[in-house]
């Protein structure tokens, strides 16, 4: 029995994704994937699950969890994916379009998430949308690229690998070094000691030994709900869960008296979600100096040496052309250097990168770890980087690995 042709449609940051989703569920005619226009299609998206997530909260209308007691919303990233997976396939569909599957899923699902899209492209056609190469299901007959609009086809599957195989990046030049450090007492940033915390009665940690000192380079992992959002937030003091607790940070016993703006001015954190928060017409250069004041946008009149500060590192990351550019018309992957040289410029004893390449394509990725890279070996500045994904250049000291169990998750200290 012939299979059904598996598409892989390799997305970059500049990619109108959304305009191919469209196009192909509205059955128009598309070079190199004609074959579906006559056909029966739907989405399985992140942008689907947050519109019927939408729909329960709005108007109290459940189709994916019609059959729960649970709330789509209360589900886990993976158990989102499985009900909506389980909806379409109800409704047999001719072919499926897949827009990056296995962002924000740990390894573990991802893994059980592939095994079921191979058995499914066993009788449908799938038509993967992906930003990662190592996405792409190992059974994928055709080989596309799309360049803002454009379809690229490739001959063969050795012609798309060869094009597209990941190289290694680097940065030019050094870290540039802060107007004024910041000081913190003894070698020891963060110690937890026998922490345990429960949610509602459900043990989510179970005595977590974990010591970060200065300079060191940590990959902070664990399946979805095995606690990483809990420890961190009692690291950045945004969780009342650690008082009572043997938790001490930069030196101070947690409920000592710190307060948790003394504990931020030392802390540079970084996730995704925070660039949406700089919706301004904010310059490079003032996204940058807004770091040494700790403010959305600058409200004040940067110094000559700030001015200098910022311009060194846009010059390391190779945008001091574009100083004056509107921080809001870059793509996304140099959004995130800025913001990553925003978090940095102060040189904050600990950074906290948390799920950094999410949504981001091999290229972009890899520029950012590099940059990571380089902050952790020219810097004094400790690194916890989180990710359920296995970034192939980044190179953390030691790994930090949560268990989940019944009791709550345990903790696994190991050299990279």
């Amino acid at each position: 029995m012939k299979l059904p042709k598996s598409y892989a449609v390799l997305t970059q940051n500049n990619s109108n994704t959304q305009q191919l989703v469209h196009n192909l569920l509205r059955n128009q005619p598309i070079d190199g994937l004609k074959e579906l226009q006559p056909l029966n299609g739907l989405l399985f998206s992140r942008s689907e699950i947050n519109r019927y997530m939408d729909e329960e909260e709005r108007h109290d209308i459940k189709i994916l969890t019609k059959n729960s007691e649970q709330s789509l919303k209360t589900m886990s990233s993976g158990e989102q994916k499985k009900a909506l997976l389980n909806y379409l396939l109800q409704q047999d569909p001719d072919f499926m379009v897949l827009v990056n599957p296995f962002d924000n899923l740990d390894m573990a699902t991802q893994t059980k998430l592939k095994k079921q899209l191979l058995d499914i492209a066993s009788s449908k056609i799938l038509v993967q949308l992906v930003s990662r190469l190592d996405d792409i299901l190992p059974n994928t007959s055709n080989f596309i690229k799309l360049d803002g609009s454009n379809l690229h086809q490739y001959d063969s599957p050795d012609a798309f690998w060869n094009e597209n195989k990941n190289e290694p990046i680097s940065f030019n030049g050094t870290i540039p070094p802060p107007l004024s450090p910041v000081k913190v007492e003894g070698t020891e940033l963060v110690s937890l000691k026998k922490v345990s915390v429960s949610f509602d009665g459900h043990q989510v940690l179970d005595n977590i030994d974990w010591t970060i000192k200065k300079g060191e380079f940590w990959q902070l992992i664990g399946p979805n709900g095995s606690g990483k959002s809990t420890i961190l937030s009692m690291i950045t003091g945004d969780s009342h869960k650690g008082y009572g607790q043997d938790l001490t940070i930069f030196g101070h016993k947690k409920g000592s008296g710190e307060s948790v703006w003394d504990l931020k001015q030392k802390i540079g954190y970084y996730a995704p979600a925070i660039t949406d928060k700089f919706r301004g017409y904010h310059s490079l250069e003032n996204m940058i100096i807004s770091g040494l004041h700790d403010s959305i946008g600058l409200y004040v009149q940067p110094t000559d040496r700030e001015k200098q500060l910022a311009n060194q590192w846009l010059e390391l990351l190779q945008l001091n052309d574009r100083k004056n550019d509107h921080f809001r018309d870059l793509s996304t992957g140099n959004k995130r250097l800025v913001m990553m040289a925003r978090s940095m410029v102060k040189h904050p004893p600990l950074l906290i990168l948390d799920e950094p390449t999410a949504g981001l394509d091999d290229t972009s990725a890899n520029l950012f770890v590099s940059l990571v890279n380089k902050i952790a070996k020219e810097s004094e500045t400790a690194i916890i980087f989180v990710s359920h994904r296995k970034e192939p250049e980044l190179a953390p000291e030691y790994i930090f690995e949560l268990h989940p169990s019944e009791k709550g998750s345990t903790g696994i200290t190991s050299k990279s």
